[in-house]
């Protein structure tokens, strides 16, 4: 039996009146990567945020290597190997690239320190080029390099990936999607949002699908892949 790493179950979550998160479960094992798709709106993001202890769900249970974690803040969910790379990115503008990456080291929960700065900087060659500019001097590809590689340098259990490649040249996309093929093969988990399910799923084990804050799918990447009219219904290929 799997070790369950991040269980979420009948989350309901909402933004004032709104009722974006309706009964959700999520669940994620060790070495599991998942997909978690939908189109904009759909509850996604929110549902990560969720997990996260960002957005505070009405009702439901978030539990974490088999803590409560649901109303806790976000860092101590981040204290248990949960990295979170949000949409929007989040980096440190007014520090370097090494500054980023260097303020964000630590040993993982099982006391693992695979990746160390020499290691971030093997992955990102080009972040090895410009350990002096600030954040706010990089492009927005370079910024997602910079995101993944500050959350490689906390040892992370799972890496939550929102909107992986969202806004990002085609050149620069299929870099991090070679990255996110990496980081599986090293054992962590993963859970990525990104609107490009054929990228998706060549790396994926299980996905999830959320219409309108409800799951209407869940299952294994063949099972998936085999379901071109649920496919077309729900991201509309």
């Amino acid at each position: 039996m799997a070790e369950m790493l991040i269980e979420a179950t009948g989350l309901n979550t909402y933004y004032g009146a709104s009722h974006v998160l309706r009964g959700v479960d999520f669940s994620v094992a060790r070495g599991e990567t998942i997909g978690l798709m939908g189109r904009n709106g759909m509850g996604k993001s929110t549902l990560l945020k969720s997990i996260m202890g960002l957005v505070k769900p009405r009702s439901g249970q978030v539990r974490i290597t088999g803590r409560d974690m649901t109303h806790r803040p976000p860092y101590e969910v981040a204290q248990l190997g949960i990295a979170y790379v949000p949409e929007g990115r989040g980096i440190f503008g007014n520090l370097s690239v090494v500054e980023n990456l260097q303020m964000a080291a630590r040993t993982g929960t099982r006391g693992q320190r695979d990746w160390t700065y020499e290691r971030v900087l093997e992955t990102f060659p080009r972040l090895k080029e410009r350990l002096g500019h600030g954040g706010q001097q990089l492009s927005g590809g370079e910024q997602q390099m910079l995101t993944i590689g500050r959350a490689l340098m906390t040892n992370p259990d799972v890496l939550i990936l929102d909107e992986a490649t969202e806004g990002l040249a085609p050149l620069i996309a299929r870099e991090i999607w070679r990255i996110c093929g990496l980081i599986r093969e090293t054992g962590i988990s993963s859970v990525i949002v990104d609107k490009n399910w054929k990228h998706v799923t060549r790396i994926t084990d299980r996905n999830v699908i959320l219409v309108k804050g409800q799951v209407v799918y869940a299952g294994s990447t063949a099972e998936l892949v085999a379901q071109p009219a649920m496919l077309e219904q729900h991201l509309g290929v």
